[in-house]
């Protein structure tokens, strides 16, 4: 029998053909599985699809309530604690711009530079002809602020996301993961085809008990996270994590789109926040559309984690283009701001922590919020939410409804990022309005 070489090996991942079953054998594995369809309309009709149906039903009770379609709503100018949208001036809380660097001057130089210096594509992948200084400036610099040996810049947060566990995961492997963690998250975890169960958000016991049941029955293990949940707007205890996933030699991811930046005393996420040593945590993950004022991702962590995804994970290494050189040199300055103006995460963070007391003070519910620069106001239902988000910008207030699927049926809510530009009198003006708003409001129908 002929025995495969490691070069035919690397040559069959690169064509994307290792691993995969022959056509006959997946052909009659699915007979077995599957039972006779006769396809209708609402198989290959687009307008009968389900989710067009949902589509309509909801432009149909916005039409219905006289709101504005408040979805690819278009803004002018940069989006900051202000902006422009359909011609009037509003106070946004809908932009995570949290530092206020999308439209600072030497972000937008660093941008321009790229684009003299490299034009507005790389052309190729990075693996074959697309890489440039700027990449692996960018993965130098927020591996020494991580305290970590290597990273990887991503095209997409999202995809960046989704690579990562999609590749690390296979089917012999299982995922436990925070019930609130982000989609791109989940949608990794399905893809990868590992085992996958939640655990209660921030229960480390039942964390703890399906590693007791479960980790012997699988060999990879990865926990995930995230460094601030995106919609409730709180921090785990990423010290207990840690300890957990030593004890049961499992890896460690966390999703620090909302709090790389941010949190800590020098607003540099997680590990600043905790007095972590980064290696702690296994996958360092953030989405560059938050803070960095950009858009991308990065992984980061050890250099033999980085070998891999650099040179086989599809979507991230592999069978994608490079990033843009103007996305990358962006969140490269923003980088550099971050770690030389650690009072803009500060200012971020009070401002967010002054919204929440005013709020508290006021008899309105920010759920899970502490610390971070999310601030959800809990609402009884999503009725309610369509109601008051369609009155604010009335009174040219942006804050974006979140309602079933995005949460839970019982937990809408208005979704608030503070960032560093935001002032005292715009929150204080806020809160005042969602008050009186929500003494005026009208019984909810039932109709969501």
């Amino acid at each position: 029998m002929k025995t495969e070489t490691h070069v035919e090996r690397l040559r069959a991942r690169l064509l994307g053909k290792a691993g995969t079953e022959r056509p006959d054998a997946q052909a009659s594995a699915l007979r077995a599985v599957s039972t006779r369809v006769k396809p209708g309309p609402e198989h290959y009709d687009f307008a009968q699809f389900p989710e067009l149906r949902e589509y309509t039903s909801t432009r149909w009770y916005y039409d219905k309530q006289g709101y504005e379609w408040n979805m690819f709503r278009e803004h002018v100018g940069v989006a900051s604690a202000e902006a422009e949208v359909a011609g009037r001036r509003v106070i946004n809380f809908s932009s995570y711009n949290y530092l206020d660097l999308a439209g600072d001057p030497r972000v937008q130089e660093a941008a321009r530079k790229a684009i003299d210096d490299f034009g507005t594509s790389t052309g190729s992948g990075r693996i074959i002809m697309g890489e440039i200084p700027i990449f692996a400036e960018f993965e130098r610099e927020v591996a020494d602020v991580l305290g970590v040996e290597d990273a990887v810049l991503g095209v997409s947060g999202y995809g960046t996301n989704v690579a990562t566990i999609g590749y690390l995961a296979r089917r012999q492997d299982l995922i436990l993961y925070d019930e609130l963690v982000h989609n791109s998250m989940l949608t990794g975890a399905k893809l990868s085809g590992a085992r996958r169960f939640a655990f209660a958000h921030n229960d480390y016991d039942a964390l703890e008990r399906l590693l007791v049941e479960h980790r012997g029955h699988f060999e990879r293990v990865l926990i995930l996270t995230e460094g601030v949940f995106s919609m409730d707007g709180d921090i785990p205890d990423i010290h207990r994590l840690i300890e957990i996933k030593k004890r049961h030699h499992a890896l460690l991811m966390v999703d620090e789109a909302h709090s790389m930046g941010v949190i800590g005393a020098r607003g540099l996420g997680v590990v600043d926040h905790f007095g972590l040593n980064g290696a702690d945590i296994d996958i360092h993950y953030a989405s560059m559309s938050k803070a960095f004022a950009t858009i991308g991702g990065y992984v980061a962590g050890r250099k033999e984690l980085i070998t891999m995804l650099k040179y086989y994970a599809p979507g991230l290494g592999l069978y994608i283009a490079s990033p843009m050189p103007a996305n990358a040199a962006a969140g490269l300055a923003a980088l550099r701001i971050m770690r030389a103006e650690p009072g803009r995460a500060r200012r971020a963070v009070d401002n967010a922590a002054h919204f929440r007391t005013r709020a508290r003070e006021a008899g309105l519910s920010t759920g899970l919020s502490d610390g971070s620069a999310v601030v959800p106001v809990m609402l009884a239902d999503a009725e309610l939410a369509l109601w008051m988000s369609a009155r604010l910008f009335d009174n040219n207030v942006f804050a974006f409804p979140m309602i079933f699927p995005v949460v839970p049926r019982d937990a809408a809510r208005l979704r608030f990022f503070i960032n560093t530009a935001h002032t005292r009198e715009q929150i204080d003006r806020t809160i005042r309005l969602l008050v009186e708003l929500k003494a005026a409001a009208p019984a909810s129908k039932g109709l969501f």
